[in-house]
């Protein structure tokens, strides 16, 4: 007999790597807005046609960017800020609950979610997120 839980757990994809922000010396990791963004756009864009269309995962983006520039404003309020991108996870969780992303851009978003520890931690994840969103473009071409 099938399990349901088994069956969409079998189908809950993942990126398959860790994303590098920062090198050991806290500084941007060199091929973060090239090779890795690039490899996340490849892994994401091969999924099912009607899942992670880019406008879907472009309101995710758009969500980040409105956090950002609130903490850009107001940078000693970004802990305020901070539990507010973190639900951007749990949104991400329901939109793959209503089949419009999958696994794969969950934990890529969650991954890049989780790096946010400040301010600028938001910038980078933002420019990460926009790098990303040029290569699936390419990749996914809806």
């Amino acid at each position: 007999m099938n399990n349901p839980k088994r069956q969409r757990r079998d189908e809950n994809r993942r990126l398959g790597f860790t994303i590098t922000f920062r090198s050991e010396d806290g500084k941007i990791a060199p091929e973060l807005f090239d090779a890795t963004a690039r490899r996340a756009a490849e892994i994401v864009a091969d999924c099912k046609r009607e899942t992670n269309r880019s406008t879907q995962l472009r309101r995710f983006y758009d969500e980040l960017v409105l956090w950002e520039e609130k903490a850009a404003r107001s940078p000693d309020q970004f802990h305020e800020f901070l539990p507010f991108v973190r639900m951007l996870k749990a949104k991400a969780a329901y939109a793959e609950g209503r089949k419009l992303v999958d696994g794969a851009f969950v934990d890529l978003l969650d991954q890049t979610i989780d790096f946010v520890r400040s301010a600028d931690d938001l910038r980078l994840a933002k420019l990460f997120l926009e790098a990303f969103l040029g290569f699936y473009k390419l990749e996914k071409g809806d």
